[in-house]
């Protein structure tokens, strides 16, 4: 059961790190099984930032360049609290690699401050 809730926070994480990424581009006509690779692959890029370390190149490049709306609609209001008490470290992760963060910006369901 633990490994689960460190697997969940993981992901939750990286979430909305993606989520805040200020990438705003919208994929016409992604398939949920495309969608699902994006966040697979952007999980598996910036794990290390879960445990504090800094985000690699290719972690921010992966925050960059994931489509937005993949992302956006797993924040579903059960995992919002997970992403809530990470969401300082998450904005300080995506300002690292080089990405603005508007205002109260909404991404499933969660806003930004």
């Amino acid at each position: 059961m633990k490994g689960n809730t460190l697997v969940t926070k993981m992901g939750v994480t990286i979430l909305i790190i993606i989520c805040l990424s200020g990438n705003y581009r919208v994929i016409n006509g992604l398939t949920p099984a495309q969608c699902h690779e994006e966040r697979r692959i952007l999980v598996s890029a910036c794990k290390p930032v879960v445990y504090r370390v800094p985000p690699s190149a290719y972690c921010c490049q992966r925050i960059r360049v994931t489509d937005i709306q993949c992302v956006c609609t797993a924040i579903t209001p059960k995992i919002a609290p997970l992403v809530t008490a990470n969401l300082d470290y998450a904005l300080g992760v995506v300002r690292r690699c080089g990405r603005q963060i508007p205002r109260h910006f909404k991404c499933g369901s969660i806003t930004t401050p």
